[in-house]
């Protein structure tokens, strides 16, 4: 157990609280571990009615997983799935299919940050609560990496090109752009967060949501839909670059140079990771897709390179290789999407039944 993460059984309720502030929530292994196992133990508890999620501190629910603890693994590009990074992720991947199967409502409070891995936290969850603080996104290419947690099925399925754009970008949602783009449910002031805690002590989460929340803020994001989707459907990061220079619009011009702030040999696997997601059968498709992605990411030079310039040396001027987009061959690429063989991730669309008999089964070999 760890005290990262706070797991409280009260009042008919599963609270998780992420536990730690100082750094915005972010996920270690621990805390994903203890999350598997309270979810596996209350969805046949009687007494668990509902789970709740928040994050403690005011700077929001949890800005992605721990990047320094993966730094080890990512700058030496010698890691595999059986990697610390590659068991985190096997872990962490599961946890956010056993969210999105759970059998009980699962209430994620997304307030303040949510990023990353805790989007694959929340925005699984059959209820999920934003607010005015809320700032909701996929930073991943801005570390050399790409959309995981799911994030690639979620993007994938944001009206339109908005999800490509996102997840290129790396854009930060609202609480209006996070509901319309499909990653958050209701929004409820947060001044009115800790009525709404009390009152899923005493009832249903349906009846205690709709007591509090209000009408969503209109979302910029489905507002710029006409230039989006236009220069987003090309076939190619280039050609999607290319689209934006040359459109009036005045803020496509800087979506085409923040995408070319971004890790060029991520964008191209990025693009082809949300093209794929389109057509999966359901969020496991996308999660063991991501598995092999992120496995491969860590035999990279940008995934290192990123984590470096952004959190140890926070230089912000990460030196990416290849340096541009005309240089990411199409080989590369394809060895981002190679299958692991027995080590793949595994996971099937089966409801939440078999996945918590996996995490069951998982936990026991560890043990």
């Amino acid at each position: 157990m760890t005290d990262d993460v706070l797991i409280e059984k009260q009042d008919g309720l599963g609270v998780i609280t992420l536990a730690r502030p100082r750094a915005i929530n972010a996920l270690n292994h621990a805390m994903v571990l203890a999350m598997l196992a309270a979810l596996r133990a209350w969805a046949d508890d009687g007494e668990v009615r509902a789970v709740v999620l928040t994050g403690a501190g005011e700077r929001g629910l949890c800005a992605g997983g721990d990047l320094v603890g993966m730094y080890a693994d990512a700058k030496d590009r010698v890691g595999g799935p059986d990697s610390p990074s590659g068991q985190f992720w096997r872990d962490e991947y599961t946890l956010n299919a056993l969210i999105a199967a759970y059998p009980k409502p699962y209430v994620a409070i997304m307030d303040g940050l949510v990023l990353g891995g805790g989007v694959g936290v929340s925005a699984h969850g059959s209820h999920r609560v934003v607010t005015e603080r809320s700032s909701v996104g996929m930073p991943e290419t801005g570390i050399g990496f790409i959309p995981d947690v799911g994030g690639t099925y979620l993007l994938s399925r944001a009206p339109g090109e908005t999800g490509t754009h996102l997840g290129l970008t790396a854009g930060r949602m609202s609480a209006g752009d996070a509901i319309a783009a499909g990653f958050a449910d209701h929004y409820v002031p947060s001044d009115r967060l800790p009525a709404l805690l009390a009152a899923l002590r005493v009832t249903e989460a349906d009846v205690a949501i709709a007591k509090f929340a209000e009408a969503a803020p209109e979302s910029e994001l489905l507002g710029q839909r006409d230039w989006i989707d236009a220069c987003y459907a090309a076939g190619s990061v280039e050609e999607i670059v290319a689209a934006l220079r040359v459109h009036p619009a005045p803020r496509a011009g800087q979506a085409a140079a923040d995408i070319l702030a971004k890790s060029p040999s991520a964008l191209k696997v990025t693009l082809r990771a949300l093209r794929e997601a389109r057509g999966d059968a359901g969020l496991a498709d996308a999660l063991n897709r991501e598995f092999r992605v992120s496995v491969a990411g860590l035999r990279s030079h940008d995934l290192g390179e990123g984590i470096r310039a952004q959190v140890i040396d926070k230089d912000r001027s990460p030196q990416w290789l290849p340096p541009d987009l005309a240089d990411v061959s199409a080989e590369l690429v394809d060895s981002y999407f190679i299958p692991l063989g027995d080590r793949e991730l595994g996971l099937v669309d089966s409801g939440a039944s078999a996945i918590v008999t996996n995490v069951r089964t998982r936990s026991e070999e560890q043990s």
